[in-house]
């Protein structure tokens, strides 16, 4: 199975996915979109395959230092370019495989989608 996982390295929850990755046995490309960057049309795909809530991280202090006009208007569309600009703006991590989509770190859910 071929996975791809974004994030930034250093955040404690994309290590604690990529430890659950090593244990389980699963070889995975990593994407660190504070470095590399993140395609606007990635990001738009993300969000159509996992709803704009889920993929903007809401409780970092990158989305506390938005303006509060950018925090209110903040719609799919121009949530994507807020997000290619600022990818801490982008929960932590996403994994893309076969079956779909992962955002965030939640055991159970990994399990069910990769176990």
């Amino acid at each position: 199975m071929t996975l791809t996982m974004y994030g930034i390295p250093n955040c404690d929850t994309v290590k604690k996915a990529r430890i659950w990755l090593d244990a389980h046995g699963f070889d995975y490309a990593f994407h660190d979109y504070k470095k590399a960057g993140v395609p606007a049309d990635m990001v738009a795909q993300w969000i159509d395959a996992a709803g704009l809530d889920r993929v903007l991280n809401r409780t970092g202090t990158t989305f506390r230092k938005l303006s509060d006009a950018d925090k209110a208007g903040i719609d799919a569309a121009n949530a994507v370019g807020l997000m290619v600009a600022q990818p801490s703006l982008i929960k932590r991590p996403i994994v893309v495989h076969p079956g779909g989509l992962l955002v965030g770190f939640k055991e159970a859910e990994w399990d069910a989608a990769l176990g």
